[in-house]
């Protein structure tokens, strides 16, 4: 590989797919390569970011990625001082999100140390305390968020406002909830990443630690050593199996294992102990099933609490497994005991100095780490389901009042956009004139849909521009598994091989036969000791996780969630695999090495 032969194509060279021209319009100047900049954003390796959106964007969602990377930056960059890592550079191409890492100069990097230790430090050592007071912080952001509402325009406004000498009309409160939604979201990632990225340093930190003192050492046994096990992420599926073993003992399973969400409870109701289990079950949706079946990032996501039939289908499952005599909770004492053993195994060889600064990086790991799994229920889940439910009810408002025909019409728009059409229905509101909306958002969303269609017929190339030589940023390593043998496979044309590499990211070898899931849709298809193979999983896959036997992911690091989600239940996992998900078919019986990395298809 030479400068002047990128292994990547540039952004400025790969063509929309037919139906989708134009497609820059629908995003923020700045999202978007800009043809004036490209020197500079050629100079630049770019890596597609599918493990968190997928899909390409619609104009609305794009509000995700701005926030999330753009917070992402700022805690690097502005807030502690990472020595050698400043933000992401974020673009969307081809409605995909691509990322670029932005490094800290070499000659800076020893003056931020300093800084760092005091900012980053003064969280470590009070960090029970801090946490303590992230959850009041996200709560109260959440019920802010909660709280809003949106109505539509009265005919005339109350007498009372007169009488009362108010001297403003209810438009001003549609315009500002709306404001303040956004900037609830806004805030909404900034306290998601207040905390994620010491959990991240604290972690590499002891990685780092470890590797020193045996270079040989895998990255699963320090990976192992750090992992908790009670985990609020998890909590929606535990309280899942709670209630599965609850309808056994209060003999109520058979009443719910068949009929509608609606039909099963009423059926429950009416035995005898039966309101014993539908108070639980009504208990447990506040806050747990403020739960999406996706990732939180786009506004076509399920939640638990909209779709009861989500929860129900995993709780029939879990109650014909419980009847079965199978054990559906999590290995938890298992993991805990494995967890032990490799810690004491190598700190047994290390020398007396080594061993306390070995405990003391440790205990630190242990305590700070768990944030980077128990924040996601908080905020991509819980805080992002309101959000989403205000955002769906605000669209419905403008449906029914003629600005477009369907209910998700209103995600077609950017943010700035839906100011616009707030504004425009609020402006002939006071008028007495005709709304313009109407006439003009219809076809407008329409070209816009058709757009976003095309863009999710071309599946988008894993990078762009050429690659470093030698990959050895942390974060990408760890989190997105970008490696440099990564990259080789994705550029790999070698189809006819029977092996796949990826990332060794949980422990074990088992054999069996794939189930090729798409999209959380497809969750239900999967059977009793499958091996899901996937582009990536989400958080909310967890109740499947009980039924499989492996994963097999083409997009994660060792710190991603199929990883750690897969370390959790004590099951094979191959992840960053690049094309896993197109070159094993459903039905296809194969061999997961989650020691080695590797991937064998048997047929």
């Amino acid at each position: 590989m030479d400068a002047q032969t990128p292994l990547f194509p540039s952004a400025y060279d790969v063509k929309a797919p037919k139906g989708a021209e134009g497609w820059e319009a629908l995003y923020p100047y700045y999202l978007t390569f800009q043809p004036d900049l490209r020197a500079r954003e050629d100079a630049k390796f770019w890596f597609c970011d599918s493990q968190h959106w997928p899909n390409p964007f619609k104009p609305f969602d794009a509000v995700t990625v701005e926030f999330a990377v753009r917070c992402l930056g700022q805690y690097n960059t502005r807030h502690y001082l990472v020595p050698p890592a400043n933000g992401v550079d974020y673009r969307i191409h081809n409605g995909y999100c691509y990322m670029s890492p932005i490094a800290v100069a070499p000659e800076k990097i020893e003056g931020r140390i300093p800084q760092f230790l005091e900012r980053a430090g003064y969280y470590f050592q009070n960090w029970e305390q801090l946490l303590d007071n992230w959850h009041r912080k996200v709560k109260a952001n959440i019920a802010e968020m909660e709280a809003l509402e949106f109505h539509k325009l009265p005919e005339v406004v109350p007498i009372e406002w007169i009488t009362e000498g108010r001297g403003v009309d209810p438009h001003l409160d549609l315009m500002a909830n709306y404001d303040a939604a956004i900037q609830l979201l806004y805030k909404t990632w900034q306290y998601h990443f207040e905390f994620l990225n010491l959990g991240y340093a604290a972690y590499l930190d002891f990685f780092g630690f470890m590797k020193g003192q045996f270079p040989s050492i895998p990255d699963q046994a320090i990976a192992k050593m750090v992992q908790g096990v009670d985990s609020d992420l998890f909590r929606p599926d535990d309280e899942i199996k709670k209630l599965a073993r609850l309808a056994i003992e209060l003999g109520v399973d058979d009443a719910l294992v068949s009929g509608s969400v609606a039909a099963a409870l009423a059926a429950v109701a009416a035995r005898p102990k039966g309101q014993i289990w539908v108070d639980a079950w009504e208990a447990a949706q506040d806050p747990w099933f403020n739960f999406t079946s996706g990732n939180g990032f786009y506004s076509t996501d399920k939640y638990w609490i909209d779709h009861l039939d989500i929860p129900m289908g995993y709780l029939r499952d879990y109650i014909l497994r419980a009847r079965a005599g199978e054990t559906i909770e999590r290995p938890t004492a298992k993991l805990v005991a494995e967890r032990d053993r490799i810690t004491d195994e190598y700190e047994a060889m290390m020398e007396a100095e080594d061993a306390e600064a070995f405990r003391a990086k440790l205990g630190l790991a242990r305590v700070v780490f768990p944030y980077v799994e128990n924040h996601n229920f908080y905020i991509e889940h819980w805080s992002m389901c309101v959000f989403w439910k205000q955002m769906r009810g605000l669209s419905r408002l403008l449906m029914e009042e003629g600005f477009w025909p369907t209910e998700d019409g209103m995600f077609y728009l950017t943010r700035q956009e839906v100011r616009d059409a707030l504004f425009d229905y609020g402006n002939a509101w006071a008028t007495g004139g005709d709304w313009i909306g109407p006439s003009y958002w219809p076809a407008e969303i329409a070209r816009r849909r058709g757009i976003i269609d095309a863009l999710s017929t071309q599946a988008p190339l894993p990078a762009l521009n050429t690659p470093p030589k030698v990959i050895t940023e942390p974060f990408t390593i760890m989190l997105w598994g970008i490696t440099s043998e990564a990259i080789q496979n994705w550029v790999s044309t070698d189809d006819q091989s029977d092996e796949l590499q990826g990332m060794a990211a949980s422990p074990g070898l088992v054999e069996g036969i794939a189930r090729v899931v798409r999209s959380p849709d497809q969750l239900g298809e999967i059977q009793q000791g499958e091996i899901l193979v996937t582009q990536v999983t989400a958080p909310s896959w967890a109740p499947v996780f009980g039924k499989i036997k492996a994963t097999v992911t083409d997009i994660g690091g060792m710190m991603s969630h199929a990883a750690i989600v897969c370390r959790e239940y004590g099951l094979p996992a191959v992840t960053g695999t690049g094309n896993g998900s197109s070159r094993i078919t459903t039905g296809q019986r194969i061999r997961v090495d989650g020691n080695t990395g590797k991937v064998t298809l048997l047929d």
